[in-house]
């Protein structure tokens, strides 16, 4: 973080940011207008994911599986998740996400603020640390007052290109594509993918779930169906903390 910021326009309603790259991160400042500018020293710093999310039918998933080896993506390997989304008190449901991610007996709990903008290319800081036991972290986030309010699985299957990523996620609402890095490290990937009729998708997994998403006791659940063509409903309520 010793390496001098570049001021740029973000999109957070035409406030300029301060923006450092460091590693795979994109690492923003506080607004060039916040009091905590004038120390450099005392600048915030947070790391900014870029993507962009796309909606595909099941021609276009057999075409990016097909292309992405010829364009020189490497396959990374694919995983089923479960994703809880809170609701509390101090979340703006409108622009930030606190996400509990299981991957088998793995998790990982995630902060996210979208940046408000009409682009298809979407900025949003992220916070995120891996939790060794998710259930553990159930019991504390239930205690700080957030309760579970989605809840959606995904089958994703990620490549990499350089540093850009690329996964391929199927939900039980749709097959989608997203692509992660610079802004032109997006476009690049976009343009040799070269994918006909490819539908930019502004909306949210969260989002979605709300509209797709079957409720059970007032949580939106967006589940696969099982053999028996019956969505499974697994959220139990928060056990007590032992005295």
């Amino acid at each position: 973080m010793g390496a001098p910021c570049r001021p740029i326009w973000a999109p957070t309603e035409g406030r300029p940011y301060n923006f450092v790259k460091l590693g795979n991160y994109l690492l923003g400042c506080a607004p060039l207008t916040d009091p905590r500018c004038e120390n450099s020293e005392d600048r915030l710093f947070m790391p900014i994911e870029i993507e962009k999310k796309y909606r595909l039918t099941k021609k276009q998933r057999e075409e990016v599986l097909q292309r992405l080896p010829g364009i020189g993506a490497k396959r990374r390997g694919d995983e089923f998740e479960v994703n809880t989304l809170y609701a509390g008190e101090t979340l703006d449901v409108g622009r930030s996400v606190l996400r509990l991610r299981r991957v088998g007996k793995r998790g990982i709990l995630t902060y996210k603020e979208r940046f408000p903008t009409r682009s298809g290319i979407k900025h949003q800081r992220e916070d995120e640390t891996r939790v060794e036991d998710p259930d553990a972290m159930e019991l504390i986030l239930a205690a700080l007052g957030f309760t579970p309010a989605l809840v959606y699985e995904k089958r994703r299957e990620t490549w990499a290109l350089g540093k850009t990523e690329i996964v391929i996620d199927e939900l039980p609402f749709g097959l989608f594509m997203e692509i992660e890095g610079t802004e032109q490290g997006i476009r690049d990937v976009e343009s040799k993918l070269a994918i006909k009729r490819l539908r930019t998708e502004m909306a949210t997994y969260p989002q979605l779930t709300l509209k797709h998403g079957t409720d059970y006791g007032g949580v939106i659940e967006a589940r696969f169906e099982d053999k028996h063509g019956v969505a499974q409903q697994v959220i139990q309520p928060v056990r007590a903390a032992d005295d």
